[in-house]
């Protein structure tokens, strides 16, 4: 699977998946769940990233609930655009970026953020990109979670398959990600299985 036209599928992507079909779901279970993850861990004033943040939604829910150091990084551009229609508070409250993940990270400094974050985001890095891996742990200062598809249920592949697709449309690469951040360093504190993700809280050494 060629990186750049994985990139080039999702910064080019409309209908189904698109930054305002998730404008329209709104937020959700996994949005409840990071709030309360974070007023567990750490305070309203810690500086948060999103990677593939679309047009916001989870950040908007987190900045509902007194968070505002928000910052998100999306590779299609139309995200920013629903982003301002759907969420302006957020829009104009927060720092925003179109990057991929494996541009934006490495330029980063050491913990840059206090939380990072991706909700179905990483499970679509290919396998040649896996390095970036390294660079999320890296910037990480205290909290990285992931909320993403292991082989959950049926019509998401199986946890044996490597590879699935969604619609026979886009490749979702499953991975064990306790495996993938505990390998750099980072310890587990939360693996909360749901019907289509995995959500898993890990802390910086």
């Amino acid at each position: 699977m060629d990186p750049d036209e994985v990139r080039r599928d999702w910064a080019e992507r409309s209908g189904d998946y698109s930054p305002a079909y998730y404008a329209d779901i709104g937020p959700n279970e996994v949005s409840e769940t990071l709030a309360e993850v974070l007023g567990h861990y750490v305070g309203e004033d810690a500086a948060i990233l999103e990677l593939g943040c679309a047009s916001g939604r989870h950040l908007a829910y987190l900045r509902d609930h007194g968070y505002g150091n928000l910052a998100g990084i999306d590779v299609n551009p139309d995200s920013f655009d629903v982003m301002r229609e759907r969420y302006p508070g957020l829009a104009e409250a927060g720092e925003f970026r179109v990057a991929a993940i494996e541009e934006y990270v490495p330029d980063l400094p050491d913990d840059a953020f206090d939380v990072v974050f991706a909700v179905e985001t990483l499970q679509h890095v290919p396998p040649d990109n896996e390095w970036v891996f390294d660079e999320i742990a890296r910037v990480t200062g205290d909290l990285l979670i992931t909320a993403e598809n292991e082989g959950n249920g049926p019509q998401r592949g199986r946890a044996e398959a490597a590879v699935s697709y969604v619609d026979d449309d886009f490749p979702l690469f499953h991975r064990n990600w306790k495996e993938v951040f505990s390998a750099r360093g980072l310890a587990q504190l939360i693996r909360e299985p749901t019907p289509r993700d995995t959500i898993r809280v890990f802390r910086a050494p």
